[in-house]
């Protein structure tokens, strides 16, 4: 659940702190008071879009901060694993803590349990962890395919859903593989031309891992051959063959070890690291003089090196930027190769492959369709039962599945049919007309999935718009009733509706020191009382008589 949110310099709020309940949570307030800013808040901490015009004026950037407790293992590991594959810490007991600043610069940065993530990241796991329906969600239920999307959700066909859009994908890479090869006799001619050409200059050129760093080294080395002969003549002298050479006076240094330790044995330390000296030194002599005999190179080896840098730079530039690049594009071009050059059996390999492929889409939509067909008349019954409660005493709420050709989400085109009064043919939700009615339909369909949705918090925002009367307090109850199951945080206008919350909270500008504000409020006993009263019209006696017996009800 969300324990708490901290928001500041966001449009109208300065510094404002929500400490939220369990279950049911109403926030009301009038018009432009800001509730809708709550909501935008967190937006921002579940990776939506950030605008600077969202900064309090004067304000160089603004904050929301979020405190939230996964009380629910399975949840928590899953969300750990998440979080630890971005690089942030793991929640600490239950704990999860999450923050997203925005200055006025343009700068956006997300936090995960103190630890800095990308703004995707932070949006992985919101998508977890919160659910937001706001008051124009209704229109995303005409599309079809968001009918299917709802359909399958209530059935939990996720695996199978996912199933048929694998063998979807499977058979699309098969068919773009043909169509690759199916091309005229001249096109084909110049594939082939090509490719053997790029096959031939690769293959011919054997190139090394790591050649280019390795020649290009050696090219530069034996360009500079002259001076580093010099330089090694320079360093055999100081160590060797000077009359004062190092390893000279270091065998002087010995030999006077060597005679001291017979007299005393505790220098024998000292020797062995002389001796060592010494190893090493000669060991540097070598190497030096090895390297200085490899560069001193005649002019037709130096350009030997040269025309080889030249021809593996020219390979990097054709085939890509390293020569693990080159080879790799090389194995490609040889198997395209090979199967333009053997089209006749390939084109049949293909083809048995793509009936195999086909087949296994069709038996996978087949049985994304059985399942569907399982469960359709059940959603179908309990979105029937949901707007009963909510005004439609007649009404049939059906839904409809007729077969089409397979693809990733299946074989099935998914229609939902609605006949709100008895003696009305059923037809499909998008020739609806009125709002109201499709407000109650999404609700209706919102909380029949909630029941099935493992998401933990649920936000609607004004979803109970142009509901009014009786129906408004069986809106409140269905919401009540959500708070079971799932944190529920609803922005509304309806008494009816916030009389339901288990925790009732109030927005309302005010102006301080010629500066408008935002500010919060829990409201509890005559407070809340006469909140309820103020929606209902106003602080006469009647409303608040209304108002008392609105939360006596829901108590």
């Amino acid at each position: 659940m969300l324990v708490s949110l901290r928001i500041r310099n966001l449009a109208l709020i300065e510094d404002l702190t929500w400490e939220l309940g369990p279950g049911f949570n109403t926030l009301t307030g009038e018009t432009g008071a800001g509730k809708s800013i709550l909501i935008d808040a967190l937006s921002l901490l579940l990776g939506e879009r950030a605008d600077k015009s969202l900064i309090r004026t004067g304000a160089d950037a603004c904050s929301v901060e979020a405190e939230l407790e996964l009380a629910d293992l399975t949840r928590l590991k899953q969300i750990n694993g998440v979080i630890v594959e971005l690089g942030a810490e793991a929640c600490e007991g239950r704990a999860l803590l999450l923050k997203r600043t925005v200055s006025a610069t343009g700068t956006n940065r997300q936090f995960i349990n103190g630890s800095p993530v990308p703004l995707q990241g932070l949006k992985s796991v919101g998508d977890l962890l919160v659910d937001v329906h706001g008051p124009h969600d209704h229109q995303s239920l005409l599309a079809t395919e968001k009918q299917t999307e709802l359909l399958d959700a209530y059935g939990k066909l996720a695996p199978l859903r996912s199933a048929c859009a694998t063998a979807y994908r499977a058979l699309r890479e098969i068919e773009q593989e043909r169509a690759a090869l199916e091309m005229s006799e001249t096109e084909r001619e110049q594939r082939l031309s090509l490719l053997q050409h790029q096959v031939s200059e690769i293959e011919s050129a054997h190139l090394q891992p790591d050649e280019d760093v390795r020649v290009e080294n050696d090219y530069r080395a034996a360009s500079h051959a002259q001076n580093i002969v010099e330089q090694a003549g320079i360093i055999a002298s100081l160590l060797n063959d000077a009359d004062n050479a190092v390893l000279t006076q270091l065998a002087q240094v010995e030999r006077a070890l060597t005679t001291w330790q017979r007299m005393d044995a505790s220098i024998a330390d000292a020797e062995a690291i002389n001796r060592q000296a010494i190893a090493q030194l000669q060991d540097l002599l070598a190497t030096v003089q090895e390297r200085a005999e490899r560069v001193d190179l005649d002019p037709a080896q130096l350009r030997q090196l040269e025309d080889r840098l030249n021809l593996v730079q020219s390979l990097k530039r054709k085939y890509g930027g390293s020569v693990e690049s080159v080879k790799a594009f090389g194995e490609k071009a040889s198997a395209q190769l090979a199967a333009l050059e053997g089209r006749a059996e390939f084109l049949a390999t293909l083809g048995q492959r793509e009936k195999t492929a086909r087949n296994a889409l069709e038996k996978a939509a087949s049985e994304l369709s059985l399942a569907r067909r399982k469960i359709a008349g059940p959603l179908g019954e309990k979105i029937s039962q949901e707007l009963r409660a909510l005004g439609f005493n007649k009404a049939v709420f059906q839904v409809e599945l007729s077969s089409a050709a397979p693809g990733p989400s299946g074989g099935d085109h998914v229609e939902f049919i609605f006949a709100p009064n008895p003696g009305e043919a059923a037809r499909p939700l998008r020739a609806i007309a009125s709002s109201g009615e499709m407000a109650r339909v999404m609700l209706a369909v919102k909380t029949t999935l909630a029941e099935v949705d493992e998401i933990p918090i649920l936000i609607f925002d004004e979803v109970d718009a142009n509901v009014g009367g009786e129906t408004a307090g069986q809106v409140g109850k269905k919401l009540r009733g959500l708070g079971r199951s799932h944190q529920v945080l609803c922005i509304t206008h309806l008494p009816q509706v916030a009389a339901q919350g288990q925790s009732h909270f109030a927005v309302e500008k005010q102006v301080k020191q010629n500066r408008t504000l935002t500010e919060l409020t829990r409201l509890e006993g005559a407070a809340r009382q006469r909140e309820l009263a103020r929606m209902l019209g106003g602080q006469t006696e009647a409303a608040l008589a209304l108002a008392k017996s609105l939360l006596a009800e829901a108590r």
